[in-house]
């Protein structure tokens, strides 16, 4: 009998990768045994960081938590519909951070698109620790735009990145 492999699929721009996703990320390896992070394209946006040094950071940051983990990641692009790109890569579950109402409500309303469009695909969300609750990736680009300190809301491999920057 082949054993059914669970497969995640967490889309988002990551620019920049906070503490947040990362809490969301680690919550998610327990659901899936594999994760798809999904790094999204948007061209009417400008990014703090380019597509691919987003891309390098999160595989720089999610191998030592697959090892800790036990999850299989996979990191990928798209710029498409993100249930196609779900599809694509083999999901069944889309990942979802909450940290508050304002993410409930925009995310109730993507889950019923979602559905529409796609029906094999279900929507889990994954709600922030306490103790990352407040980060938001546009609050921490501003702050590091105006040359402040986002230490505390960043891994260590983006402080870096931003200094090379």
């Amino acid at each position: 009998m082949a054993v059914t492999r669970l497969v995640g699929f967490y889309p988002g721009s990551f620019d920049p990768l906070t503490n947040g996703h990362l809490d969301v990320i680690e919550r998610a390896c327990r659901l899936v045994d594999r994760l798809v992070v999904a790094v999204g394209t948007h061209h009417s946006k400008q990014p703090l960081f380019s597509h691919p040094d987003r891309m390098a950071i999160l595989r720089q940051t999610l191998e030592p938590v697959g090892k800790r983990t036990a999850t299989e990641f996979e990191i990928v692009d798209f710029g498409g519909l993100m249930v196609h790109a779900a599809r694509q890569n083999g999901a069944t579950l889309i990942i979802r951070g909450l940290r508050d109402t304002t993410d409930y409500n925009y995310e109730m309303q993507m889950v019923g698109m979602n559905a529409q469009m796609a029906p094999d695909l279900q929507t889990v969300f994954v709600p922030s620790s306490p103790h990352v609750r407040h980060i938001s990736a546009t609050l921490v680009r501003q702050i590091a735009e105006m040359g402040g300190d986002i230490s505390a809301f960043v891994p260590t491999i983006v402080l870096k990145a931003l200094t090379k920057a």
